[in-house]
Parts: C-alpha cells; structure tokens; sequence
C-alpha cells in the first residue's frame, strides 16, 4: 500500500513538473526566428521558430522575439505587450493581404516594432494597423508597397480615450504606399497622440500625415515629400506641429477651419502646388516660398 502511495505521489509530481515545464517553454522571455527555423520548435536561440505568427505564441507578455538571420518571416497579429526585434539583419513582413502587422492588444499593452522591412507588394492594405494598445512604438523601420484598400503604411485606428493611446514613430522609411501615416478614431474622443521624428515619409499616392478626430502629432526633423495628396493634412479638431522639417513637392500642407490646426516652427516648405493653407501658427523662423500658391504665412506669435 505504502508503495503504491509512494508510486502515485512521484506520478504526480512528474505530471506537475512536466506541464510546468512545457508551459515554461511556451511562454519563454526571450524567442529566437531564422530564416532555416521551424515553428514546431520551442523558439529558442538553438532551436528558432521560423515565423513570427509561430514565435509569437511561445513569448511571454512583456517578452522580446529576436531575429537570427535574415528571412520573411510572416504577417503578425500582436494581441500582449511585446517587443519585435529585427537587430541588424533583414527582418522581412512580406504580404499581398490584409496588413503586415495587426497591433489589437490590451489597452494597456506596451508594443515595440524595431529594425523591421515591411513590403505590401503593392496589394497589401496596411503596413502596421493599430487597434488598441496603450503604446504603440515603431522605429528604424522601412515600410512600402501597400496599395490595396486603404494602403497606409501605419493606421492608427484606436478610440480608447483612457489611457490615452501613444504612437512613436522614429528613424523610418515609410514610403510608396496610398497614404503614409494615419491617425483617425473611430469617435471624436480619441486623443491619440503621436510624435514622428527623424523619418522619411514619400511618394503616397494620397497623404503623407493625415490625423483627424482630436488626434494630436507632432513631427519633427523629418523630409515629407514627393506625395500626391497634402504633405501634411489636419481635420476635425485635429492638431499638428511642425518643428525643424521640410515638405516639398506634395500637394501641399493644410488645416482644415472645422477645429484643425497647424503650427509651424523653423520649417521648409518649398515647390509644393500649395504651400499653406487653413488655420495656421506659425513662430516667424520658417522658409515658405517657391510653391505655386499658399506662400503667405499669419503674423507670427512670440517665442518664450
């Protein structure tokens, strides 16, 4: 009897241990892709998954996937607080449909998108599409080729007006798409807030920075240009601010008088259809000129 209990207790704790461990290896910290991986792998730096989607599901919230090689390693729906890391090599998102990266997480999930090349192949929808997240932080990423419907190369989609959603946009290439970077609740109480510095936003078919609905952008050191629609374009009880950039070649830029407003500090604004227009501040440093209209600014407000 003794040893039959001694047997059941040891089984026991060899089923505990065992599921313990299996479920520890499913949701490690840190997870590896290569391009030569496998998703029936535990995603280990020895024994890497092959996609992302397969990666995704054995890295615990809060975790980091990490790419080894270069490789296309699939479309993504990000649903925890995660990091994806492309480090130094090419980390292709290649997709025809849909879009690249799906952000619907939590609304107070913390997603980091880094070192990614992102191609529509010219029929893909969105580049990255955010639904919901707290924060949302996409850098030194290159993100072109999506022109299917509606094509932007980020839409950020969320209505959440607690916590108030954050997107940052850093050290990126997003160019040839319809549209380049969108910010548009699906209320007119999203205070989504955003800051694009340091980024190269070219040769939409549309416009390059479009927010709408109390959508709040700032941008700054960044090239906007050689897009068919406004560089720039500010709706619905909007707000943006343009510091130390330059637009050229696009549209133009403009704020829409229902509630838009733009204001513009040590900006270049040069050969555009249309330099200026709607409710506009500008701070007396900026360079508009050579454009086919729209090359008078307001009297210019005081510094501090």
């Amino acid at each position: 009897m003794n040893t039959f209990r001694l047997t059941t207790k040891l089984f026991a704790i060899a089923i505990f241990t065992f599921a313990f461990a299996s479920l520890a290896q499913a949701q490690a910290t840190r997870t590896w892709v290569s391009g030569v991986g496998d998703d029936a792998n535990p995603c280990s730096r020895t024994a890497p998954c092959k996609t992302f989607p397969g990666a995704i599901s054995k890295t615990a919230t809060l975790g980091e996937i990490n790419v080894l090689d270069s490789g296309g390693f699939g479309a993504l729906t990000i649903n925890k607080s995660i990091t994806i890391e492309g480090g130094g090599n090419i980390a292709g998102v290649l997709t025809n449909v849909n879009s690249g990266i799906t952000v619907n997480a939590p609304t107070d999930a913390i997603v980091i998108i880094r070192n990614l090349d992102m191609d529509g192949l010219g029929l893909a929808a969105n580049g990255i599409r955010i639904l919901a997240a707290r924060s949302v932080s996409v850098d030194n990423c290159h993100i072109y080729g999506f022109r299917g419907s509606p094509g932007r190369g980020i839409s950020d989609e969320r209505n959440t007006i607690t916590p108030i959603p954050m997107l940052n946009v850093t050290n990126c290439n997003i160019r040839d798409n319809n549209g380049g970077v969108a910010a548009f609740s699906a209320g007119s109480n999203g205070p989504i807030r955003i800051n694009i510095e340091n980024c190269r936003i070219t040769g939409h078919t549309a416009t390059g920075v479009f927010v709408q609905n109390s959508a709040v952008v700032v941008v700054s050191r960044s090239i906007i240009a050689s897009n068919l629609g406004d560089g720039v374009q500010v709706n619905s009880s909007a707000q943006a601010t343009i510091i130390s950039s330059t637009l050229t070649e696009n549209q133009g830029i403009a704020a829409n008088n229902v509630g838009g407003t733009l204001s513009l500090a040590d900006t270049t604004i040069v050969n555009n259809i249309t330099g200026v227009g709607g409710t506009i501040t500008s701070f007396g440093n900026n360079n508009v000129r050579n454009n086919q209209g729209g090359n008078a600014l307001p009297g210019p407000v005081g510094q501090q």
